[in-house]
């Protein structure tokens, strides 16, 4: 399962985590110089989930690790609703099919038997429907049901998620020492700094989010985790999912495009290629605008102690086709300056201060 560190597992000599104060609470400020580029770190995360509606929409992916299920031409064709289309350079596909399998009680599908494993030995355990049928009235069903009635996309996570952390708890060697680890990510349910809330806590969700909490209790009470269950601690445990969740996003399509970008082509055959591909990506925006990827949302410990700025000087990726997570430089860090990335996307760091704060609350 995922190992549970304690903050003082999470510095190297590179870097090192740090109390700044009552506001922003934890920082992570750099040891030694990192340049333009560099990778600062990389970790994967202690708890992941592809969101519902993408998951409902066909977006193929490992139920564990993220890893796209689909080929880069199957993903393509999908996405465009054109048939016959046909890629180039069929070996910079990523997607090995050969490696894929299932959970024998359930069917959900996995990138590898070592994902598998390690999804039983995590969660999975407690969390398999045991049934290759649609149940809908299976607590775990219902609750996911409830979840995409309320939360349509552009989602931000999934009460799925919520469900992995306690079933992470449940099923660890120490449920005491897994239940602190997780307690220790911020989970106030506002920010006074910056005003962060997460969009199901106001009162106008009150409703939705007991609905939420009754059904999770009916799917998963146990006594290691009855604090995280009672009314109030379920908005907690939603504010910290709300507060440092992660997004993950995977393409076979765009693993494709990287790969065949590296191939050494006479001049006229990159032309040409890189013409074929600006054409895929105007037709795949007129189909499907932004919703390329497989996405789902993460906890990290170690990119959720990085605070926000509008001005980053690091940057998350996910170079390996998964969910492991890479933080990049995108300029110079000196020892001693606090790594910082943007909660917003790049759209969004081009708007007004005021604008920005509204999107962030």
């Amino acid at each position: 399962m995922a190992e549970i560190r304690d903050d003082s597992a999470l510095d190297s000599p590179a870097f090192e985590v740090r109390f700044i104060g009552e506001s922003k609470g934890k920082g992570l400020f750099a040891v030694k110089p990192f340049k333009a580029g560099d990778v600062i770190f990389e970790e994967r995360p202690l708890v992941c989930c592809q969101f519902a509606w993408n998951a409902a929409y066909g977006y193929l992916a490992c139920d564990f690790c993220m890893r796209p299920l689909e080929g880069a031409e199957e993903n393509v064709r999908r996405l465009t609703g054109k048939k016959d289309i046909v890629l180039p350079y069929p070996h910079c596909c990523p997607t090995n099919r050969n490696s894929h399998t299932q959970c024998p009680s359930c069917g959900v599908w996995y990138c590898s038997s070592t994902c598998q494993e390690q999804a039983w030995n995590q969660y999975h355990r407690t969390l398999c429907l045991q049934s290759h049928s649609h149940h809908p009235n299976h607590p775990l069903e219902q609750l996911n049901g409830a979840w995409k009635h309320m939360h349509y996309p552009p989602e931000t996570t999934s009460v799925m998620l919520l469900a992995r952390m306690i079933a992470t708890v449940q099923q660890a060697e120490d449920p005491a020492n897994a239940l602190h680890f997780f307690m220790q990510f911020c989970h106030r349910t506002v920010n006074e700094e910056q005003e962060i809330a997460h969009k199901l806590l106001g009162e106008q969700f009150k409703g939705q989010m007991q609905v939420l909490q009754e059904l999770m209790v009916k799917a998963l009470y146990s006594d290691s985790v009855q604090q995280w269950l009672s009314p109030d601690g379920f908005q907690s445990l939603m504010a910290l999912v709300g507060t440092n969740g992660q997004g993950v996003g995977t393409s076979p399509f765009s693993e494709w495009v990287k790969k065949v970008s590296e191939l050494e082509l006479a001049a006229d055959e990159k032309q040409q290629l890189d013409s074929f591909i600006d054409k895929l990506y105007e037709d795949l925006n007129e189909e499907v605008g932004t919703f390329l990827n497989n996405e789902g949302s993460a906890l990290y410990a170690l990119q959720s102690v990085c605070n926000h700025s509008c001005d980053p000087n690091a940057t998350p990726t996910f170079p390996h086709s998964n969910f492991q997570l890479a933080m990049c430089a995108v300029r110079d860090i000196a020892p001693g300056d606090e790594i910082l990335i943007s909660y917003l996307d790049e759209c969004a760091l081009e708007r007004s201060r005021h604008s920005r704060q509204k999107l962030l609350r």
